[in-house]
């Protein structure tokens, strides 16, 4: 997390930080989605960095992509932001014979249909044998390490616990990098088929991009044709191989994925929704917290961390809302449960992303009401939300809202501007909120980083760490504008700097006065107007507000 404003901040306000950092009421700015964990060392930050930019890199056909693939990079499906979901799909396929019982058409390239290929002749079709096809859209790869270090134990835990109608399956598999072959619990991937970052790392490598690695040393044939794989697969197999360091392409994406940050949650305890969450049982699939655990083996930031994903990374009988396809142990109707941290964001919604588009209001109703068809293991939950009062589903829903909501961002545009200081139309910005008592459910709660139910002075530092604009001090006071304004200093215009240091505002003419000239500039402009200077308070409208601040301060400027 970078806090490139902390120069401006007010000697007050860093004893204030400073204190707070020292006391029981320690905390800091969550890191947004994307970010690396805030704990990791000067090695471990560059070996995120590297991995990301590995994460990105669009492969190449001399570099071993394809010849079957479906994206070049990771990124490019990981992109919302870079590590998060996605909005793409892949397509899988299989048959269900009269009797029963599904084959993956493993000998015609199933169950995954690659979608692209380096050549027409080498291009994969889904076979006409298939009578099941779905689509999976793009998981997260957020705080995968995070996950990872869940240890198998508290999942099963959480499984044994959970009443018998809804207790879920854990997907028992092996690590690629086990020589072992131990068991663990599954918990990335549509069917949790997967238990390590490297293993997945390895899994997407060749079944996303075509590139043959260590832990599976050869390229897919295009629809089972091997004949077909040796003119098309023009480099040496394993394609991916150490770089100067050491390390392979798998090993750099699984240190990015590994390190990354989970989503923000704003506020992170004591909104209405959560119970109205928990009462309906929608906890028990989601589960709301986990601590890691504590192996030797796994890299210190990871360790002893309670993380809040609102999922149990168990199996669950979605009824005929699954997706048809067997994979591993898990049947056709199960799929595992998708954290939920970071859905404020997410579109599109469920495993073949059939709920997409229009508002996070209306995609979590449409998934919650899914929950509800016939086999689910979600129907009493669905049936519980559909006898709420509208009071305490909208309370729900403006929970669910706040997983993945940036901190101060009221606009939930994604980063802290001055839109979300000054607010306008109906964004809730720091400075109304400034000096009022909140609780959770109110929306100035974005603002009360601590917590304390009242958004003050304590806030507003971290606020200034959160600021994503460059901040002004035209009176060079060796304080931020934006703090003096928050004190009462003039800015009539609401673009961040102090009245005092830009003229006369409203003197549109600069014959320095105020006048009927500038008057006419106001009624000529009358109306909705994008960043024009007759909007004297950039509210995006001129309107009386503008007319009476040239009335008000009539006559020569100051």
């Amino acid at each position: 997390m970078k806090y490139p404003n902390f120069s401006l901040l007010t000697s007050f306000s860093i004893c204030i930080v400073t204190v707070m950092a020292n006391t029981a009421f320690s905390f800091d700015i969550q890191p947004r989605a994307g970010y690396p964990l805030p704990t990791l060392s000067t090695d471990q930050l560059l070996r995120f960095e590297i991995g990301k930019t590995s994460f990105n890199e669009d492969l190449t056909i001399e570099g071993g992509l394809g010849p079957i693939f479906n994206q070049t990079s990771c990124g490019s499906c990981h992109n919302n932001p870079v590590g998060g979901a996605g909005s793409q799909t892949v397509t899988r396929f299989g048959f269900i014979g009269k009797k029963g019982g599904f084959d993956p058409l493993a000998d015609l390239g199933g169950s995954l249909r690659q979608a692209e290929a380096i050549s027409d002749e080498c291009a994969e079709i889904v076979p006409p044998e298939a009578n099941v096809i779905t689509l999976r859209v793009t998981n997260s790869a957020l705080a995968f390490g995070l996950i990872e270090a869940i240890s198998d134990a508290d999942l099963l835990a959480n499984r044994d616990a959970q009443p018998a109608p809804q207790r879920g399956s854990a997907h028992m598999v092996s690590n690629f990098e086990d020589p072992n072959g131990d068991l663990h619990v599954g918990r990335f991937g549509w069917k949790a088929q997967v238990a390590s970052v490297l293993t997945f790392s390895s899994d997407a490598s060749q079944n996303e991009m075509g590139l043959s690695n260590r832990f599976l040393p050869f390229d897919n044939a295009p629809n089972g044709n091997e004949d077909l794989l040796a003119n098309c697969d023009t480099v040496a197999d394993p394609e991916d191989g150490p770089d100067a360091e050491g390390y392979d392409f798998i090993d750099r994406v699984t240190d990015f994925q590994r390190f990354l940050s989970p989503p923000p949650q704003t506020p992170q305890t004591g909104m209405h929704g959560e119970n109205v969450f928990n009462t309906i049982g929608c906890n028990v699939c989601h589960t709301p917290q986990f601590t890691t655990g504590n192996n030797p083996e796994t890299e210190e930031p990871l360790r002893n961390i309670t993380v809040r994903p609102y999922g149990d990374f168990l199996l669950h009988d979605m009824g005929i809302a699954g997706d048809g396809i067997v994979q591993g142990d898990a049947n056709g109707q199960q799929l595992k449960t998708p954290p939920l941290w970071g859905v404020a964001y997410r579109d599109p919604l469920w495993h073949d992303g059939r709920f997409g588009a229009g508002t996070i209001d209306s995609r979590v109703r449409d998934a919650i009401a899914e929950h509800g068809v016939f086999g689910s293991q979600g129907l009493p939950s669905a049936e519980a939300f559909d006898a709420l009062s509208g009071d305490d589903q909208n309370a729900l829903i403006t929970f669910l809202r706040s997983l993945g909501q940036v901190e101060f961002d009221s606009d939930s545009d994604g980063d802290v501007e001055l839109n979300d200081f000054h607010g306008y139309s109906d964004t809730i910005g720091f400075q109304p909120c400034f000096g009022q008592s909140v609780t959770p459910n109110d929306p100035c709660a974005i603002h009360d980083i601590n917590q304390d139910g009242l958004v003050d002075l304590n806030d507003f530092d971290f606020f200034l760490l959160a600021y994503d604009d460059e901040l002004a001090d035209c009176n060079a006071n060796d304080v931020a504008d934006l703090l003096d304004i928050l004190l009462g200093e003039a800015d009539v215009d609401n673009n961040g700097v102090l009245d005092v240091c830009q003229g006369c505002t409203g003197d549109f003419n600069g014959d320095n006065a105020r006048g009927i000239d500038d008057l006419l500039v106001i009624i000529d402009a009358w109306g909705i107007c994008s960043s024009c200077a007759a909007d004297i308070n950039s509210d995006g409208v001129v309107n009386v507000i503008d007319l009476l601040y040239i009335v008000g301060n009539w006559g020569p400027c100051p």
